[in-house]
């Protein structure tokens, strides 16, 4: 069994912590254990009675002998959290609530065995045991476990986690697991008194947060529900900072500060996150943002937010994606939108199913699994960057245009929302005489209930939309096509879900004008002369 080489240099100091406090009614609580790192399940007693429910998977039965290499259902995210050990840190954490020694015990066993079983580069160790997320996160559990246990096989351990942490090759850098990592070295750095660890991490952090998170406020990860991750790291982060007796830089303390906006504009009325790239649509912040004072922003970082009004529930609400090409938790939506109204989601993204390298997966990263314009008998190509190259803001009506080159030629994108009497009207072209078509996906409650002549009604229960389709030229568009379930028709709104969804495909034309009604079955719609009047409200045909 070949083991890490750690030089004397980088070992941990020893420090007089006695050995492991006997049970006892008062337990002193530490910072290391007192956070908001562990995890909703399992909880301390299931620990105890071995079963071990993770990412919203099935209860896994431990056993007396762990099997450390197991994957009982095959998923990376099950994989990377089981070998965390934030699971083992809560029997660390009732023992400081309770002062039950039961506790203390069973964590030391899990922790020690664990060490003895995973040793770095040793035969028989997963490789992604030593992957750079699971590693930042496994620290804090050992660092609690370190406020109770003086032991040398617990001291070696974190010292060779420290080490990969502070490998350069290694970090991270302008991404969460990056902040994940400072958090952990630092940890330890201030732990052991090496401040050598804890000087890098302070440093790197600055460097990782302009990053990751732009002058605006936007997270640079393409996913919003991440923002509320990153937020919460950060207030950790600078926690720790000042609990080592650093300050905090002011790059780092604003920039948190203005990932409340951004979190904000990109949560609907209904109180839940849009859900663009990785997102999921039941991520709630249950945080405090405040309200801004703006009710459309557009963000450099490549997304419009808009909406009729802040806390009210049945607000409209409009999202649309441009910027840089595909990185990180991002998806292939640029020029997509997504849509609410009248207290329910209208057009939906296909969602966010899983990080498993599955078919379907990689299918919700494509531009078929959202709302967007497509050019026809032309070559995708991914990671393509777009552009806003006009807007016009009013209290009741927006408008934007974007545009990119995903497919070889100009891809130009209009869109018009209103307010109050609530629409969507989209405007699709592409240069050179080619065609475009533009694939609309519904809420899964939607079905459709008719389909003809340019015109498609879908409904939920007793409550309709409509979408009509027309050139620019105000020919109206027929030839629509339908799919729930097949290769188009799916929507994945929360964690390894998929389900059912109504997707209308347009027919290839040079020019797309689709126009969004909620609420309705018989809009009183006109189009002549470039001009478009929809129940009274009036725009022209190119939208701006």
């Amino acid at each position: 069994m070949r083991r890490l080489a750690i030089p004397l240099a980088l070992m941990l100091s020893v420090g007089a912590l006695g050995s492991p406090a006997q049970a006892t009614d008062k337990v002193t609580r530490t910072a290391e254990c007192q956070g908001d790192w562990l995890p909703g399940t399992p909880t301390a007693n299931d620990v105890m009675k071995g079963e071990i429910s993770l990412v919203g998977l099935p209860a896994y039965k431990l056993g007396k002998d762990i099997k450390w290499a197991a994957s009982p259902f095959k998923n990376r995210s099950w994989e990377f959290v089981f070998q965390s050990l934030r699971w083992m840190g809560t029997l660390v954490v009732e023992y400081e609530n309770t002062g039950e020694r039961q506790y203390l015990d069973r964590a030391t066993d899990i922790a020690k065995d664990w060490v003895a079983s995973n040793r770095y580069g040793a035969k028989g160790t997963p490789s992604y045991v030593w992957k750079d997320h699971p590693v930042s996160l496994r620290t804090q559990p050992l660092l609690c476990l370190s406020r109770h246990v003086n032991a040398g096989w617990l001291k070696e351990s974190l010292a060779a986690h420290a080490k990969l942490l502070s490998n350069p090759r290694l970090y991270k850098k302008g991404h969460n697991h990056g902040i994940d990592q400072d958090i952990a070295l630092m940890g330890i750095g201030c732990r052991y008194a090496r401040k050598d660890w804890a000087n890098l991490a302070s440093r790197r952090l600055t460097g990782t947060v302009k990053l990751d998170v732009d002058a605006q406020g936007a997270l640079m990860e393409q996913a919003p529900r991440y923002a509320v991750y990153v937020y919460g790291r950060l207030q950790v982060a600078m926690t720790n900072m000042k609990a080592c007796g650093r300050k905090v830089p002011g790059e780092i303390s604003r920039r948190a500060e203005a990932l409340k906006d951004f979190i904000a504009h990109s949560t609907l009325p209904n109180g839940y996150m849009v859900p663009i790239g990785d997102g999921s649509a039941e991520t709630e912040p249950k945080m405090e943002t405040g309200t801004p004072k703006q009710k459309v922003k557009t963000y450099r970082a490549g997304y419009v937010f808009g909406r009729t009004k802040w806390g009210e529930p049945d607000s409209a609400y409009y999202s649309i994606r441009y910027g840089p090409g595909m990185k990180f938790h991002g998806h292939e939506d640029h020029l997509g939108v997504t849509y609410y109204a009248q207290g329910r989601d209208i057009l939906m993204d296909g969602g966010f199913h899983s990080y498993e390298k599955s078919s379907y997966r990689y299918w919700t990263l494509s531009p078929e699994a959202h709302n967007v314009p497509t050019v026809v008998g032309a070559r995708f190509r991914p990671r393509t960057s777009s552009k806003l190259i006009k807007s016009s803001y009013g209290d009741d009506r927006q408008a934007f245009k974007l545009t990119d080159k995903a497919y070889g030629v100009s891809r130009t994108r209009s869109v018009l929302v209103n307010h109050g009497e609530d629409l969507m009207a989209v405007l699709d072209t592409a240069s050179g005489g080619k065609k475009v078509s533009s694939i609309w996906r519904f809420a899964p409650s939607f079905k459709v209930v008719s389909n003809g002549g340019g015109k498609v009604v879908l409904a939920d229960g007793k409550f309709k939309v409509t979408l009509l389709q027309y050139s620019a030229s105000c020919g109206r568009t027929g030839g629509q096509k339908v799919e729930r379930g097949g290769k188009l028709g799916w929507v994945s709104p929360t964690y390894l879900s998929k389900q059912p969804a109504s997707v209308v495909k347009s027919p290839a034309a040079k020019s797309l004008l689709t126009i969004i009604v909620p609420g309705t079955d018989s809009p009183k719609v006109s189009c002549s002369g470039g001009k478009v009047k929809v129940d009274g409200v009036s725009f022209s045909t190119r939208l701006l």
